[in-house]
């Protein structure tokens, strides 16, 4: 397995053919809701006053910083950076603190989420001011049955694509198996560690196996699309910070690469599986728009 992986890491970086992301911006589930793993209550946002741009007088929202986060290494200090540090990448700890929807406001010392209000501010379980990056890693293949052939769905008359995907421990939501963007970390490496953590580093592959299956895999991950660059409409955002991310779609066409394998969840998951795609599929944050737009590409059913 070491060696599939070693394999994967050499050809992942080379995953840059990218295409024009659309953008999902909204704050439907980071609003008017209680905040992810505590007992803090967001302040009602209605619609009308989302933006920050329409006066709302009677927003007084509580300030919360989840305990978990704080002395972690990966996460801000309490102490609120010094000097101009915001959208831009620091020079010394490498920490991007750049934004994909462009500058991003500052109001009192800190970022202003660029979509608007959330009904709670300071960082919740979040580990940056501003703009938390990640990476998503969308490996996707044809449904088919006993004799190979795709499954078509009744309604659409489209093929169905199944996508793997991981239960979260947290929300015990499905998605995608996804990661934070280290300081100075390239997006592809994060790609390719995310999902070598959460899902392929147990795959089932017997040692006879490997070698067979090297130079599937090798030119597997030649063949990344950039589906999505933005902002993500996470249950753990706040007015001062907030999920970003980068959708990358790997795609087993003719079922002789990853689709073979038999998946377990890793560490960071509590069951991984491959998952139909289709627009009753419920899936964590915003993951289910990034899945559409795979669907859309491939014109596939949904």
């Amino acid at each position: 397995m070491g060696s599939i992986l070693s394999k994967i890491s050499s050809f992942w970086s080379s995953a840059d053919n990218k295409q024009p992301s659309s953008k999902i911006l909204t704050n439907e589930k980071c609003r008017n809701c209680c905040y992810p793993k505590s007992e803090m209550q967001r302040s009602d946002v209605p619609d009308k006053y989302l933006k920050w741009e329409t006066d709302f007088p009677n927003y007084v929202p509580i300030s919360y910083t989840s305990d978990s986060i704080k002395g972690q290494p990966w996460a801000d200090p309490e102490k609120l950076p010094e000097g101009n540090v915001w959208n831009k990448v620091d020079s010394q700890s490498k920490i991007d603190r750049t934004s994909h929807e462009g500058e991003y406001k500052i109001d009192g010392g800190v970022p202003l989420n660029p979509i608007g209000r959330t009904g709670i501010k300071g960082r919740g379980c979040l580990g940056r001011w501003g703009p938390n990056h990640a990476a998503d890693p969308i490996v996707t293949r044809w449904k088919v049955d006993d004799k190979g052939k795709k499954v078509i769905h009744p309604e659409t008359g489209k093929p169905i694509l199944q996508f793997i995907s991981i239960l979260r421990k947290d929300s015990k939501e499905w998605a995608i198996p996804g990661g934070m963007v280290d300081p100075g970390e390239l997006v592809t490496a994060t790609l390719r560690r995310e999902f070598g953590e959460e899902a392929l580093n147990s795959l089932e592959v017997s040692d006879d196996g490997n070698n067979s299956m090297e130079g599937k895999i090798e030119d597997f991950f030649r063949r990344g699309i950039e589906i999505y660059r933005g902002y993500v409409d996470d249950p753990r955002n706040t007015d001062n910070a907030w999920m970003e991310s980068v959708a990358y779609n790997f795609h087993d066409e003719d079922g002789n690469a990853v689709a073979r394998f038999k998946l377990h969840a890793g560490d960071d998951a509590v069951g991984v599986q491959w998952l139909d795609i289709g627009r009753d599929v419920k899936l964590y944050a915003s993951h289910a728009d990034m899945i559409q737009k795979v669907a859309v590409r491939h014109n596939a059913n949904w």
